[in-house]
């Protein structure tokens, strides 16, 4: 198993002596309380994944995926897109990994097919220093993600209004805790589906899912209803969940090593399997939806504030509704949000960005 490099505050455990089954744990834990928590996982390791054959998928009769189609609906064959040598080996060892594991099966005639396509992904992590001289954190695209688009059948699905939590509330409460173990579900390919339309194309041939794949529509929404029926008890107590991040809290070591015991229990009882590369256990800060959460509060990601920072000054309507936009996430810590901006985006206005419009942004 090929382990991806860390940063200075994570450290590698392994929970087998043949050092087969990595966890990611906090670095300057005292070897009482490492022991503990390696006990603590080592007791319910069914509920963490090292390989794709570990998706068993929630049991249907907690939730499945469902696509509901609108009544004036019409199948849709889109034909596959051509793919360059190296893509099409990304896209081969995909599908031979999805099939293997029975996610994905060949089929013959469907009325809805869609092409597949590969887009970079940003699953690796560097220290770099911003404009500022500051060491921050800042993620590289290292992989590709083999997705399939789903945006014909999307706009003919019944949509599903599901609501997410409101992301300024799940900060509040996992804010000014003493230990953190942040997890991710491994979303993809864990809901069986109930009717299935969601055939694909590419070189090698026509398949379609056994599971929930993310690109539809409804996904979220789904995915959101499971997390919330089956960790009903526990949030806003010991645990936050939005789709398929999951913060575990408390304010000492000990109450936040029994949380995370009860999260696994509920893990293992339903078959949701985690993903072991991105456990962060026992942490004391972390990022959390974009921000940064710790015993101190709230804090904004340096990394996308040097974005934010080095955007060159708007020079018409549209630039600064897309400016206004990209920078309303971190609303809440700029008093005044907006102001003189948004002036600039009445109607009949003559757009002119002078020194109050260039001091606010």
């Amino acid at each position: 198993m090929k382990l991806k490099p860390l940063l200075g505050h994570l450290k590698y455990a392994y929970l087998d002596a043949e050092q087969q089954l990595p966890v990611i744990i906090a670095s300057n834990l005292p070897q009482e309380q490492e022991d503990k928590l390696l006990s603590v996982l080592r007791k319910h390791k069914k509920a963490i994944r090292w390989k794709l054959s570990d998706l068993l998928g929630i049991n249907p009769s907690i939730c499945m995926h469902r696509i509901l189609m609108e009544e004036e609906s019409k199948p849709i064959r889109q034909q596959q897109r051509r793919m360059n040598p190296t893509i099409l080996d990304v896209v081969k060892k995909e599908v031979t990994k999805l099939l293997a594991t029975g996610i994905i099966y060949l089929i013959l005639d469907s009325q809805w097919v869609r092409p597949m396509q590969v887009v970079p992904k940003k699953s690796g992590i560097t220290i770099r220093k911003n404009q500022h001289d500051e060491l921050v954190p800042m993620r590289i695209q290292n992989s590709w993600r083999v997705c399939i688009d789903y945006r014909r059948l999307n706009q003919a699905t019944r949509k599903d209004h599901f609501l997410l939590p409101f992301i300024d509330q799940v900060l509040e409460k996992v804010a000014r805790k003493s230990h953190y173990c942040f997890l991710d579900d491994t979303c993809k390919s864990i809901l069986h589906l109930k009717i299935n339309t969601t055939t694909f194309t590419h070189p090698f041939g026509t398949f379609a899912y056994t599971r929930m794949p993310f690109g539809m529509c409804n996904a979220p929404s789904t995915f959101q209803r499971c997390m919330t029926n089956i960790f009903l008890d526990l949030l806003q107590e010991c645990m936050e969940v939005f789709m398929d991040d999951f913060t575990v809290y408390a304010d000492s070591f000990d109450a936040c090593l029994g949380n995370l015991s009860k999260v696994l229990q509920r893990c293992i009882a339903t078959n949701l399997v985690l993903n072991f590369e991105k456990f962060h256990f026992m942490m004391i800060e972390g990022f959390v939806l974009g921000h940064l959460v710790s015993n101190r509060g709230i804090k904004v990601d340096k990394a996308k504030i040097d974005i934010i920072t080095s955007l060159p000054n708007p020079t018409y309507v549209r630039e600064v509704c897309s400016f206004l936009g990209h920078v309303g996430f971190y609303r809440r810590f700029v008093k005044n949000f907006s102001m003189p901006l948004s002036k600039l985006l009445q109607k009949d206005l003559e757009f002119k960005f002078d020194q109050p419009c260039i001091e606010a942004f």
